[in-house]
C-alpha cells in the first residue's frame, strides 16, 4: 500500500511539474547586449537592432530564426532569459560574420511563430524548467 501512495506522489508531482505554464517575461534588449559583449560571449563587430530602431543597408538574408532555451530550474527568470537571448544572439553573430554582414535588424520575438515588436524589450518565457527566447531578423551590411 505504501508503495501505491508514494508512486502517485511521485507521478502527481511530475504532473504538475510537466504541466507549469510558460510565463512571458519582457527584458531590456539593449541592456542585455551590452552585458554579452562585456562578457566576451559577444565580439562587438555585429550590432544588433530591434524592429524600428534601425533601418537601410543591404538584406543578405531575411528573417533567420534562432530559437534557444535554457534550464530555467532554480534560476530567476531574468537570468535564464539573458542566458537563452545570448545564446540566440552568438548564433546570430557567427552567421552574419559568415556571410560578411557586419548587423542584425528588424529583430523581433517569435516564440511559437507569435511575432511580438517592441523598440526596448525582448519577450522570453519561462516554465518550472525551462527558459525560452525565440527571436528573427535580417542580416545585414551597412
Amino acid at each position: 500500500m505504501l508503495k501505491k501512495i508514494l508512486l502517485a506522489a511521485a507521478l502527481t508531482s511530475v504532473t504538475v511539474v510537466a504541466n507549469a505554464k510558460d510565463e512571458a517575461h519582457y527584458f531590456d534588449f539593449n541592456q542585455a547586449v551590452e552585458s554579452a559583449i562585456a562578457a566576451g560571449a559577444l565580439d562587438g563587430s555585429v550590432k544588433f537592432y530591434l524592429a524600428g530602431t534601425k533601418s537601410g543597408g543591404t538584406v543578405l538574408q531575411k528573417d533567420l530564426i534562432s530559437n534557444k532555451k535554457t534550464n530555467g530550474f532554480a534560476k530567476t527568470a531574468e537570468n535564464a532569459c539573458d542566458w537563452a537571448l545570448r545564446s540566440a544572439l552568438i548564433q546570430f553573430e557567427k552567421t552574419a560574420k559568415a556571410q560578411g554582414a557586419n548587423a542584425v535588424t528588424n529583430i523581433v520575438s517569435f516564440y511559437k511563430r507569435n511575432e511580438y515588436k517592441n523598440t526596448n524589450k525582448y519577450e522570453c518565457y519561462k516554465g518550472t524548467a525551462v527558459a525560452a527566447v525565440t527571436i528573427k531578423g535580417d542580416i545585414v551590411k551597412f
